[in-house]
């Protein structure tokens, strides 16, 4: 079994509230789940309106496989909002 997932750090400047900042959340982890059938939430910096952190993870059984699935959940994420990506850490487990 392989478990693929990533951290993703977004700055949304534009974003006036935590009520805002939800609407943006929410659809972007909609889109994600339903397009890759992955795992997604924000996992850390709920009470913080412009800074958005995302968990996403993917169950297979081959790493490429897992590779694959999470770049292109990473690449669809970051060109579906108008939040910067500042970062993407990415960890492959293999159990």
């Amino acid at each position: 079994m392989v478990i693929g997932c990533c951290t993703l750090r977004f700055t949304a400047d534009w974003v006036t509230s935590l009520k805002e900042k939800r609407m943006v959340v929410k659809s972007l982890v909609e889109k994600t789940k339903h397009k890759f059938n992955i795992s997604a939430a924000e996992v850390d910096c709920q009470d913080v309106h412009k800074l958005i952190v995302i968990g996403i993870a993917c169950v297979t059984n081959d790493a490429v496989h897992a590779r694959q699935m999470i770049d292109n959940a990473v690449d669809f994420m970051e060109y579906s909002t108008d939040a910067v990506l500042d970062s993407a850490e990415t960890e492959i487990i293999r159990i």
